[in-house]
């Protein structure tokens, strides 16, 4: 079978190839052509057709001011899958480009499985007619996908979170020599997650920054996207403030707690077991419209949405300041909060359920 994937993003590219791993488990023989990114290329044993990188727009002005760009990448994209000829398309998310994709595909004859829904239950919820219309199989990671679906008339399979599986094929970890490798002392760790964006990160991590003197004690590491040059994160670093690239879920190991940009990385923060504190801010104008757009939602985090509870505290706009921060990253190194929410954690898991998503997803895909 020949498989056509996008996926726009790297928590697509991370899931997306384990998908690709499950897929030859079941079809030894299949191709693959993808969007994606270098873990989708490890697998496939050969470049993606664009890398996620060129592709990612935040926010609304941000994708405002790129749409010359996006009209052209979704006309080569129409053009690439049509000289291709799949079997089957794969949507990894990324919705504003991929339900694009998915109408395109669906009046070309093509079979089209989502797989990772978009978060239509937090906002947009007119997009579910599409689903409908021109997706043929939607698999869902999250428990509460399942009956948003069905309550739109669409049968959706829920699969599980991937994130189980990448996390539990994570090999053992010497804690001391990633230090000595990472020119990290024995003092605990406080990580750095200021998310995966230039401007983004700029931003974040000089909030993060600012509650070092608060904790004297601690080191400060900064997980390096891997979208971003290491030169990128040099002004940064300095006394104390050490800088860790591409390797996040080693660095989370050895950390005591984290503070992290609100996305994925918050789920992959709880499910290594790390306190975390999430952070969020964008441009006012963008959060003003985002407001507006968003509905029915209580909070930002994956973490609390999938709990329906605050088990991790959420610092958004102006309440992300550096009296908050170090307040809240106080109640976290030690103590009763520190407790509950590794407790909380436990439960999170229990919810998600074991791993084996990606094995789940493939056997719906393949038919086996």
């Amino acid at each position: 079978m020949k498989y056509y994937i996008i996926a726009g993003e790297a928590s697509g590219d991370l899931h997306a190839s384990n998908l690709m791993k499950s897929i030859l488990k079941k079809d030894p023989e299949a191709e693959f052509r993808f969007w994606g990114g270098d873990l989708m290329m490890q697998v496939a044993d050969s470049a993606p057709v664009k890398h996620y990188k060129d592709l990612a727009f935040m926010g609304f002005l941000e994708v405002a001011k790129n749409l010359r760009t996006i009209f052209k990448n979704l006309a080569f994209c129409k053009s690439d899958i049509s000289q291709y000829k799949p079997d089957k398309l794969i949507l990894v998310d990324y919705p504003g480009f991929n339900l694009r994709i998915a109408e395109f595909a669906q009046t070309s004859g093509l079979e089209v499985i989502y797989y990772i829904s978009p978060q239509l239950w937090a906002w947009k919820e007119g997009r579910v007619s599409k689903i409908k219309k021109f997706v043929d199989e939607m698999l869902v990671i999250l428990p509460f996908e399942k009956d948003f679906y069905k309550g739109h008339g669409v049968k959706a399979h829920f699969v599980g979170h991937p994130l189980l599986d990448a996390l539990s094929d994570l090999p053992s970890l010497d804690q001391a020599q990633f230090r000595t490798e990472k020119g990290l002392d024995q003092r605990e760790i406080i990580a750095l997650l200021p998310g995966s964006r230039e401007q983004e990160v700029t931003k974040m991590l000089q909030l993060m920054l600012s509650v070092r003197p608060h904790f004297p004690e601690y080191q400060f590491v900064i997980a390096g996207a891997p979208s971003l040059p290491k030169s990128f994160y040099e002004k940064f670093v300095e006394k104390d403030v050490h800088f860790v690239s591409n390797e996040t879920y080693n660095l989370l190991r050895c950390s005591r707690a984290a503070l992290v940009t609100s996305g994925t990385a918050t789920l992959e923060t709880a499910l290594l077991n790390i306190p975390e504190v999430v952070c969020y801010r964008s441009s006012r104008i963008s959060y003003e419209i985002g407001k507006r757009v968003i509905k029915n939602i209580k909070y930002i985090s994956l973490v609390n949405l999938i709990m329906d509870r605050e088990v991790v505290k959420e610092l958004i706009q102006q309440e992300l300041n550096t009296d908050n921060l170090v307040e809240e990253l106080g109640r976290i190194l030690n103590g009763r909060t520190r407790e509950k929410m590794l407790k909380d954690y436990s439960a999170l898991r229990e919810k998600l359920g074991g791993k084996g998503a990606s094995d789940l997803a493939a056997n719906i895909i393949t038919g086996n």
